[in-house]
């Protein structure tokens, strides 16, 4: 009896050795705090949207509003919104959330420094901020909008181009062109090859699958449980298939005569300073970045099947609600109107009307200049950008690897499926 008190004795000490040596050589660690993260370009910075952040340029220096006179290239011009979809979105069990995303970001950006590359912002590469937030934080959610920007075609020239011919057609008449300008400046309607050919969106599908390919390399070294959801957003057009009546023409001008200068003036009150004609194909371009998107996930999914790779297409998320799809415009609408200063003076343009093309040719040369003064145009507002926060809510709660269409519906009520 004795010898089995022993041998007891012997075998509850070596326990409790091994039980403090166990303890010594590997104390738990607390686990890290949960974080959503928002990477990309302007839809989901934030642009629009208002109530814009500091950021930390490449160096780590944090740059607040530098003024309106200041050189793009500044960090703080990334516009990372306090308003921006993943602030406002409903993500439970998420404790923190950083938006890394930056304006114009293209899919380069997203493994290099912007400052690489030509109209660049003075920021480090994307992944380099995830990989400094993965060192304090556990990355459960991505939020990815990419490839508006690419090394083909951007999404502010697309918008400019449509933009600056219907502003030439309604104010400077052919003969003027004719006799000054010798035709140089196109006054048609924007087509769909004028936007992006189909090989510029074959190139930028590559380009962009290539940079998505990278983050999640990237998230599978850094994430600190191996566990997150990654959601590939589309984009929405900010204007609809067609204008209100209202907009159709003025004084009996209307945009396929020569000169409409009132219809101009009232187009870009209402924030939609674009030919009718400009519309479809504008639609045709906001689809190919949808099908942009799903070709990458395709390729993205098949490559790696158990990785939770999401989709949430947000194409139809401002159904009735775009710019100059209703009489009042801007007012009600979830996006930005066109906007311009008379140089970089912090007072947007609201109405040109009575203006000379002397005046108005200022006007878009500070734009050119001074691009900050004008960037914030067609871009999803703060209510835009608190539906499309729905949109995300939705995607998140779907399941593992789920595609999810984001629709706003007549009644203004939002529907994920």
């Amino acid at each position: 009896m004795r010898f089995l008190q022993r041998a007891a004795a012997v075998v509850m000490l070596f326990v409790s050795a091994a039980g403090v040596q166990a303890v010594h050589s590997g104390p738990a660690q607390a686990a890290l705090p949960t974080a959503a993260v928002a990477l990309g370009d302007s839809f989901v910075s934030g642009e629009g949207a208002g109530d814009y952040q500091p950021v930390a340029d490449s160096s780590g220096t944090t740059q607040g509003f530098p003024g309106w006179s200041a050189a793009n290239s500044n960090a703080y011009f990334c516009h990372r919104s306090a308003n921006a979809s993943l602030f406002k979105a409903s993500l439970p069990g998420i404790q923190q959330r950083f938006n890394l995303a930056c304006s114009g970001a293209q899919p380069a950006d997203i493994t290099a420094p912007a400052s690489a590359r030509p109209e660049g912002r003075t920021v480090a590469a994307q992944l380099d901020q995830l990989r400094a937030v993965a060192q304090t934080h556990d990355i459960d959610v991505v939020l990815i909008g990419l490839g508006s920007n690419n090394s083909q075609f951007t999404f502010g020239d697309v918008a400019t181009l449509c933009a600056n011919r219907f502003i030439a057609d309604a104010w400077t008449g052919w003969w003027e062109f004719w006799a000054y300008l010798k035709g140089e400046v196109p006054q048609q309607p924007c087509s769909a090859s004028d936007l992006a050919t189909a090989a510029e969106v074959a190139a930028a599908t590559t380009e962009t699958t290539a940079a998505l390919r990278q983050i999640l390399d990237t998230l599978a070294q850094v994430d600190a449980d191996g566990v997150h959801q990654v959601i590939l957003q589309t984009y929405t057009n900010p204007l609809p298939p067609e204008l209100a009546t209202p907009y159709h023409e003025e004084d009996g001008r209307k945009d396929t005569r020569d000169k409409f200068r009132a219809l101009g003036a009232e187009r870009y009150a209402a924030g939609c300073p674009i030919h009718r004609a400009s519309l479809g194909p504008g639609h045709v371009f906001s689809e190919n970045l949808g099908t942009l998107v799903k070709n990458a996930h395709a390729t993205l999914a098949a490559e790696r099947p158990a990785a939770d790779v999401r989709v949430l297409d947000v194409q139809r998320a401002f159904d009735g609600a775009r710019l100059c799809e209703n009489s009042g415009s801007p007012s009600g609408a979830l996006a930005t109107p066109v906007r311009v200063q008379d140089g970089p003076t912090g007072t947007p343009v609201t109405s040109l009307s009575g203006w000379d093309k002397i005046r108005i040719q200022r006007a878009a040369n500070t734009c050119v200049t001074y691009f900050q003064t004008c960037q914030e145009s067609w871009h999803p507002n703060a209510a835009g950008h608190t539906v499309l926060g729905q949109c995300l809510s939705g995607a998140a709660a779907a399941g593992p690897r789920a595609s999810v269409t984001c629709a706003r519906n007549s009644d203004g009520t939002i529907t994920v499926s």
